[in-house]
């Protein structure tokens, strides 16, 4: 383990940020950049850049946290991170120089994100973009293992979502008139009620819990799921639909909410 007895000696950095960096435990690299056993806490140091921090970090085996800080980017963020990556509430506008791996969840809601460009392509907890000003989701992670949530936000199409959802996802409370480029396939719930939507066309094909589509401006269930594993609620649209309508063309294990 490396000691960063130097560093602590840096007057250009606060106290805070030495308390913090006096609790890693180091592995020095041979190109001068660190990994880091555990966590890494950078939270609400009032940070502007990650570059303020004085070593390179490539790979953290916990969780990294730089929350509450007021980051307009994530360059000098670690290569991976084994655990979970929280960047929320910063004012980040784009998500480059993000880690290429992330092991457990990423959160980045409560930012400026416009897109999800520099996102991992993979995250296996759950990716959490609600919050920001999003006006699509491009760059968003091709899979994720739990849950995706992306509202609210300024969307008016889902195309860019993740193809593959093991949790639930949650796309109400933006602009969507469409839901095309939907994932086919939800393990969990899909939640899209209070939008736009005429339409229930591009929405996936199984929802394995619930499907919520209420508060929108729907005519017509055309392109609903054909599998939903436990409610589906349609209330409060344009239409009234009867729950006869909805049994016709969809399979529900659960209620029915008209």
């Amino acid at each position: 383990m490396k000691k960063l007895s130097n560093f602590y000696k840096i007057s250009q950095i606060s106290e805070e940020l030495k308390d913090c960096l006096r609790k890693l435990r180091l592995i020095k690299l041979a190109d001068g950049r660190f990994d880091v056993i555990g966590n890494v806490d950078f939270a609400s140091l009032r940070l502007n850049s990650l570059l303020e921090i004085p070593i390179r970090i490539r790979r953290v085996t916990g969780n990294f946290y730089c929350y509450y800080n007021q980051l307009t980017s994530l360059e000098g963020a670690p290569e991976r991170v084994d655990g979970g990556f929280y960047c929320y509430y910063n004012n980040l506008t784009t998500l480059e120089g993000a880690p290429k791996f992330v092991g457990e969840s990423f959160c980045c809601y409560g930012n400026q994100l416009t897109t999800l460009n520099g996102a991992p392509e993979r995250i296996d907890g759950d990716f959490w973009c609600h919050n920001n000003q999003l006006t699509t989701l491009k760059g968003a992670p091709k899979y994720v293992g739990r849950d995706f949530w992306c509202s609210p936000n300024k969307l008016t199409t889902l195309e860019g979502a993740p193809k593959y959802i093991g949790g639930d996802f949650w796309c109400n409370n933006n602009q969507l008139t469409s839901l095309n480029g939907a994932p086919k396939f939800v393990g969990g719930s899909f939640y899209c009620y209070k939008n736009n939507l005429t339409t229930l066309e591009g929405a996936p094909e199984r929802v394995d819990r619930n499907f919520n589509c209420s508060w929108n401006n729907l005519t017509t269930l055309n392109g609903a799921p054909k599998h939903v594993g436990r409610d589906f609620d349609c209330s409060d649209n344009s239409k009234h639909f009867t729950k006869e309508e909805v049994r016709k063309l969809v399979d529900v294990k659960g209620k029915v909410f008209v």
